[in-house]
């Protein structure tokens, strides 16, 4: 049967359901027609048609296919929603509904943030990609905005209209890294090369030409290699799967740009990969290939062992192959394949009715998360506080008047809202309008409404204010309490300037600088340091110590080291003579890690004896007068003859038998090395040794013989 869709689509119905008869059951298929008769009589026809392509080309399941058709059907009211719901059931009805909600999310947060010709600014990029998981109850609802966006820009290909750079620039900054964050490499690429295209269409040209001038010469090269490398296979007893790599514009022309390398210098020009069925035979067809060809230093990437953020893993390797040309050769499981090639939606298969499993389900959770979390977070302690804060609290996310994308979390009120935009908008606020309507300042924010603060020109905060019930936020609380803090700023002044009066009449101190001691707070102005010693901020008992040091004068409470009765006692411990102390258990702080002749202090630990320190170790000269009673005298003992763990940092551009080298040179000066951490990085290695010395003059010869090695930049001790 044939159909002449609008806008003039000759279109075949009985051989496009034929064409998925392979993949699809009987009643799948039927499904998916009902849906198709529904699309027919839309004017976006075959934006629907081109969409429920892509798709069944990831291998969707057929409510996703059905329901990228049925979001193009005409469902201007109830009544035609409520008969899509009882024709096509109620899981493709919420895939609808859930589509036209993107829809008209992604149309509020782009409308003011992407100027014709500009590109979206990176923050709100994210925000946006962020609201779009959010949003999505079903992530299947995301999968069919990706394949709708690359129909899209499909159509905009041959097009001059003025829209399709602003579609181009969206592809770039918003839906090509969403699907790469889900790993759905194939809309990925798609996204990127056409959106290229549209966009530098002279350079995209150049690109096309370079690679199909020289595609016979490659793929006769790559016929040689790959019937080279599949009889090491055979020989080798492996079973797998060797093919050429496709290559995309795209990756070629960012890897040119970010590394300012030639065409004729990208290693993945000439690529090939491997497919294998079990994980050891990823690494023993790695072996073959090195075996085969010599490895270019620093072009190694094991993604197994080290997976990316969205799950991919491969084996990525750069050799020097046949006739001295460069190679690329991946490596993977036809499983990692799979992931690679179509990320979350292989997992949305479903065959005879079975459902998605409660592990990829809590994965598809995780990926959300993962977007609203820094790629680089310096402190592993402050990314466990994060994990434990925020993995299990969803987020809201809400738009301003002008569709710039709030990320809240669940809870938060409109007074959330405003604080997060500015400080005087929210101690100014007096209610708020969600959608249009007029709400309490209790009202509970819920994803993808937009706010609007009414304000009064001279407002200020509510004690109220500070509940739960009206500010979820610890910074909106903070910001509420910081402003009472200042009205009674004048009153905390003269309560903080009594105490230190007082202070410094019972020390006895005159013609005190008192702007030095606001500086040793690190406050920048004294009536600030003042304010806060009047609020308890600072407490009288640190004043008093703080102006003990600043006038140098001696502590009533301390007892000094020398003191007589700990004089009389000396212990020896192994290399260390300590003064003051009897049978103390005695060991080395990790943070400096003492080696002779390293100047050297004890300090008596509670439950864990005395702990060395350089004398110069940060965690020695930061102790406070309270406690510096707790230092004692510590030498070495010149006549033991003991070893000591020392940690050493080296540098180099990575190179075949670096590591190799520096063992050699450590073998020389007969150092024992009990650990060694290594990291590559853009062809430069960055290392960890943890030795054994007997003192720092073995560690100077050390380092010395390792900067004269070739290719190393920095050889250094820690500590």
């Amino acid at each position: 049967m044939v159909f002449v869709a609008q806008p003039s689509v000759v279109f075949n119905r009985d051989a496009w359901l034929d064409s998925l008869r392979a993949a699809y059951a009987a009643s799948e298929i039927g499904l998916i027609a009902q849906a198709l008769d529904l699309a027919v009589a839309s004017e976006s026809f075959a934006q629907a048609l081109g969409t429920a392509n892509v798709l069944a080309g990831l291998r969707m399941d057929h409510q996703t296919v059905a329901a990228a058709l049925a979001a193009h059907a005409p469902l201007e009211n109830e009544q035609q929603r409520m008969a899509l719901k009882e024709q096509l059931g109620p899981d493709v009805a919420r895939l609808v509904e859930g589509v036209s909600r993107m829809g008209q999310l992604h149309r509020a947060g782009m409308d003011v943030t992407l100027d014709e010709g500009k590109k979206t600014p990176v923050n709100q990029a994210e925000s946006l990609r962020k609201m779009l998981l959010a949003m999505a109850e079903d992530v299947r609802v995301v999968l069919i905005v990706l394949a709708d966006q690359v129909q899209l820009l499909r159509g905009w290909v041959k097009s001059d209209a003025p829209a399709r750079k602003r579609a181009a620039h969206e592809a770039q900054e918003i839906f090509a890294p969403l699907a790469n964050r889900l790993g759905i490499w194939q809309i990925k690429w798609e996204l990127e090369d056409v959106a290229l295209r549209i966009l530098e269409p002279a350079l995209y040209k150049k690109m096309a030409k370079l690679l199909d001038q020289r595609r016979v010469d490659r793929e006769d090269y790559l016929t040689q290699v790959i019937a080279q490398l599949r009889g090491e296979l055979a020989q080798a007893g492996v079973q797998g799967e060797v093919s050429g790599r496709p290559k995309h514009i795209y990756s070629i022309w960012r890897k040119m740009k970010l590394k300012h390398l030639d065409f004729d210098q990208v290693y993945d020009v000439r690529a090939v990969r491997v497919l294998v069925n079990d994980l050891k035979d990823c690494y023993t067809v790695l072996g073959i290939v090195h075996g085969l060809w010599q490895p270019i230093p620093g072009e190694f990437d094991d993604y197994i062992s080290h997976p990316k953020a969205n799950d991919y893993r491969s084996l990525h390797t750069a050799v020097i192959g046949p006739e001295g040309r460069a190679l690329e050769v991946q490596i993977r499981t036809f499983e990692m394949h799979q992931h690679a090639e179509f990320g979350v939606a292989a997992h949305w298969r479903y065959k005879e009715g079975a459902k998605a499993s409660q592990g990829f389900d809590e994965k598809i959770a995780w990926l959300r998360q993962l977007l609203a979390w820094k790629d680089e977070v310096a402190d592993a302690g402050e990314w466990v506080e994060q994990f434990k804060t925020e993995l299990f609290q969803d987020r809201v996310y809400v738009l301003t008047p002008q569709g710039k994308v709030i990320d809240l979390p669940q809870g938060a009120t409109p007074l959330d809202f405003a604080y997060a935009l500015h400080s005087d908008l929210g101690h100014r606020c007096r209610g708020a309008k969600v959608n249009g309507s007029i709400v309490p300042l209790t009202y509970k924010l819920k994803n993808a409404q937009r706010i609007e603060i009414l304000t009064t020109k001279q407002g200020q905060p509510s004690r109220d204010w500070l509940s739960p019930e009206y500010l979820a936020t610890s910074r909106g609380r903070a910001k509420v309490r910081q402003w009472f803090n200042q009205q009674n700023f004048d009153e905390d002044l003269a309560q903080g300037r009594d105490i230190l009066d007082r202070e410094l009449h019972r020390l006895g101190v005159v013609g005190f600088n008192q702007d030095k001691l606001a500086a040793k707070f690190h406050v920048p102005r004294l009536e600030e340091f003042l304010a806060a010693l009047g609020r308890g901020e600072i407490t009288p008992n640190q004043t008093a110590l703080a102006i003990q040091d600043l006038a140098e004068l001696k502590p009533k409470e301390a007892v000094p080291v020398s003191a007589p009765k700990r004089e009389r006692a000396r212990a020896v411990k192994g290399d260390v003579i300590i003064e003051g102390v009897g049978s103390l258990q005695v060991s080395y702080g990790k943070c400096c890690k003492p080696v002779p002749p390293d100047p050297i202090v004890g300090y008596i630990t509670q439950g864990r004896g005395v702990m060395l320190h350089r004398q110069d170790c940060g965690n020695v000269t930061r102790i406070t007068d309270a406690r510096r009673p707790r230092l004692l005298a510590a030498s070495w003992n010149t006549g033991a003859n003991v070893l000591h763990v020392v940690e050493i940092a080296v540098q180099a551009y990575d190179r075949q038998g670096l590591l190799r080298d520096i063992s050699a040179a450590l073998a020389t000066e007969k150092v024992n090395v009990i650990g060694v951490k290594s990291e590559t990085e853009s062809g430069v290695a960055d290392m960890r040794f943890t030795l054994e010395v007997r003192d720092l003059t073995q560690v100077s010869r050390v380092l010395l013989e390792i900067k004269k090695l070739n290719s190393v930049r920095l050889a250094r001790r820690v500590g």
